[in-house]
């Protein structure tokens, strides 16, 4: 969406910024939720049936496990629903880390609620009944060890692990020449950036026959002298930031281009799922707590150590507290449209700035996992159009929804 001095926009497009395993996370909450409802039931039919109150009250304590999946399964369904819904101005990629806000303060709310009863157990003693407590702790960890085997496979981080701090390069080309096939690629493994020519089939290569020359979008050229690395050779200058430009590969008098391209990705919990995240942190919270307390009753029972039930709840609410704080925290971020990515902010500027004009106004929010939305305005004294900004910006593909406003000056 490309906005010139507040005009209209160039043209219309769709609002859908969900995340990339949207529907398969969907599928796999509601999986998980039909079976701590399945379980919720059991247990609480089979206290009634067989006297056991602690029984009944696993089974309620499994209720609020559900309900919390059961948010986010709701969140997943409305989302995709209502993902075209011309209401919702920049569609409904946020209900996910809407709902994952409200889980993470059910979860502060259940650690306080642990605590407390952890404590009041540690003032005034209650007797333990070790027979019926230590069987259900283990039938809630293996609940809680299927819920996280039916969410596994969803990587709710979904980060990107590219060589070099989020970029998407195409490192390495296969040219043929008329003696046989040679490899270029631009090497930087924990070195400044290279390129290096190897023969794949052919004869070997002479570094004083043989050049580089890079000629950039906005015609800017550079030459790169070779020198021999044994096996391959390798550029003696470096290769400037960014990496996109043709590469025109001089064997003799022979010139082969090879068109080198970048893509920058979002960093860090920009492409993050926060709703998957709050499922998962619930399983893992249950799966914490429940091997906690068979730890804590197993040494109550075999040493006499009645304090080490309350003492483990203690811990287990330290853990949920911590995992909630960190879940408001990012998600709180993200429903104030806090900057999302620094780094890429950053580069955005470079990117404007790169041929003199000056970037006066840059808004940069997340629209839902792996998109972002971002309002630029640019001072320039060359009559450029919108165009030419949106090229100079096409690398960076999270950014799903770009305003441009152009202020020309004299």
């Amino acid at each position: 969406m490309i906005y010139v001095n507040g005009g209209a926009p160039s043209a219309l497009h769709g609002h859908v910024f969900l995340g990339e395993g949207h529907e398969e996370s969907k599928r796999k909450t509601w999986a998980v939720i039909w079976l701590c409802g399945a379980m919720m039931v059991a247990e609480i039919v089979g206290g009634f049936l067989f006297g056991s109150i602690a029984l009944v009250a696993d089974g309620l304590h499994m209720s609020t496990h559900a309900g919390a999946l059961l948010l986010a399964a709701l969140a997943y369904t409305y989302a995709s629903k209502h993902a075209d819904d011309p209401r919702f101005t920049f569609g409904t990629g946020k209900l996910g880390d809407l709902a994952g806000f409200t889980s993470a303060i059910v979860l502060a709310m259940i650690a306080l609620l642990i605590g407390y009863e952890a404590v009041s157990r540690i003032l005034a003693p209650v007797p333990i009944h070790f027979s019926e407590a230590i069987p259900i702790a283990c039938l809630g960890l293996a609940v809680n060890i299927a819920s996280a085997w039916l969410l596994s496979g969803n990587d709710y981080h979904h980060g990107h692990s590219h060589g070099h701090e989020g970029h998407d390069h195409d490192y390495v080309h296969h040219v043929t020449t008329r003696a046989g096939v040679v490899v270029l690629q631009v090497f930087e493994d924990g070195v400044p950036p290279r390129f290096r020519l190897q023969v794949e089939t052919g004869p070997a290569l002479v570094a004083h026959a043989a050049s580089i020359e890079t000629v950039r979008p906005d015609g800017t050229r550079q030459q790169f002298s070779m020198t021999d690395r044994g096996g391959y050779l390798e550029s003696i200058e470096e290769i400037p930031e960014p990496h996109a430009f043709t590469a025109n590969v001089h064997l003799g008098d022979d010139k082969y281009p090879v068109v080198f391209e970048e893509h920058e990705h979002a960093h860090g919990s920009t492409q993050r799922d926060n709703n998957m995240r709050a499922a998962v942190i619930h399983v893992m919270a249950d799966a914490a707590v429940s091997l906690l307390v068979i730890l804590g009753l197993l040494l109550a029972r075999v040493f006499g150590w009645l304090w080490m039930d309350p003492l483990a709840g203690i811990i287990g609410a330290c853990v949920i507290a911590s995992w909630s704080y960190g879940l408001i925290r990012d998600t709180g971020a993200i429903l104030l449209d806090m900057n999302p990515d620094r780094r890429m902010a950053d580069n955005l500027r470079h990117a404007i700035e790169s041929d003199g004009d000056k970037l006066t106004d840059l808004h940069l929010w997340r629209l839902g996992p792996g998109h972002l939305g971002a309002i630029v305005s640019v001072s320039t004294k060359a009559p450029r159009a919108a165009d030419y900004y949106r090229a100079k910006l096409a690398r960076f593909h999270s950014l799903s929804h770009l305003t441009i406003e152009i202020q020309q000056t004299t």
